[in-house]
């Protein structure tokens, strides 16, 4: 059985488990799932490190092959479990949706994260509050970036549904989130119409709702 390594609060993590999900793959019958990762601990034993140096999760094992990064976990299972097409294979719909897995690395989880782990998983007394603000602050520009481009196409990754807007949207929905439990912190959220048909369209359409943090919790 394939197993995956991490807990359900990790944002790498839930991109996992929400690609699994639209495969059609379910927990406990297709994949076996070991919560590790903040207080779980495990991923900094010797049998966790051989399998993953970094000590990060997700980490997943499917057979002889053991992965680690999330986005190309999300690239391997498309590529080896997608036998329904529920993902779009063209050439077109394959790089719009690499270049925005690419664009979330790069661009928008950086000073989000800045916010993000600034405003749960850090200790208030050693907490930056000017760094938490600048990082959402810029969030707030990126993402009008985004909005511009759905105004045009339906999906992040282009018309049709695909794995960049699995690992956009997580990243969105903790934007919402950090605004709506922090505001007097993070400053005003920007309101982006376009990003906010699309999140409410996933919802309907996906298995988001599934694996989205409802809220912002610390020690989960």
């Amino acid at each position: 059985m394939m197993r995956l390594w991490g807990r359900k609060s990790s944002i790498n993590v839930q991109k996992v488990l929400w690609c699994l999900a639209e495969l059609g793959f379910k927990e406990g019958k297709d994949f076996e799932r070991i919560d590790a990762g903040l207080h779980f601990g495990k991923n900094n034993t010797p049998e966790f490190l051989k399998m993953n140096p970094n000590g990060l999760v997700p980490t997943l094992e499917d057979g002889d092959m053991v992965l680690w990064e999330s986005n190309t976990i999300l690239r391997y299972l498309v590529s080896q479990y997608d036998k329904n097409g529920r993902f779009p294979k063209d050439i077109a719909a394959q790089y719009g949706s690499e270049k925005m897995m690419d664009w979330q690395l790069a661009t928008l989880w950086p000073p989000l994260r800045t916010a993000f782990l600034g405003l749960t998983r850090t200790p208030e007394k050693d907490r930056d509050y000017d760094a938490i603000y600048k990082g959402y602050q810029t969030t707030n520009q990126t993402l009008s970036l985004l909005d511009s481009i759905l105004a045009t196409q339906d999906y992040c990754s282009g018309n049709q549904f695909n794995i960049g807007d699995i690992v956009v949207a997580l990243g969105v929905h903790r934007w919402v989130l950090l605004s709506d439990t922090f505001p007097e912190k993070t400053g005003p959220r920007t309101e982006l119409k376009n990003v906010a048909r699309w999140l409410k369209q996933l919802r309907a359409e996906t298995c988001f709702s599934e694996f989205a943090d409802k809220e912002l919790n610390i020690v989960k």
